[in-house]
């Protein structure tokens, strides 16, 4: 029989400390830097404090379109992305760069 803990016994890393930790890892680090895009994505909802269904309700979509996105199991279109920006009072910048 597995033990619980105690809500007031959980440690909880917040976003920036389990990154520094993780990416330590080269092989997650490969697959981050694969991901990037969607963890973008996910970072900047985080920072202005949204759930994926506020940030559904302000692009004017499901909750479950913004799951898919930020899993990577979507293929958004340039105007979606902009959609996106605009409800996180953010805008999109696309660039390619050198490897």
């Amino acid at each position: 029989m597995s033990k619980l803990i105690k809500p007031e016994d959980r440690q909880h890393l917040d976003f920036d400390t389990w990154e520094k930790k993780a990416l330590k890892d080269p092989e997650l680090r490969a697959e981050y830097n694969r991901l990037q895009p969607e963890f973008a994505l996910l970072r900047v909802r985080i920072e202005k404090g949204l759930s994926q269904a506020e940030l559904a309700q302000r692009i004017g979509t499901k909750q479950s379109v913004i799951s898919r996105l930020e899993s990577g199991r979507a293929n958004p279109s340039v105007a979606f992305l902009q959609k996106f920006a605009k409800a996180l009072n953010t805008y999109l910048e696309i660039k390619f760069v050198s490897r």
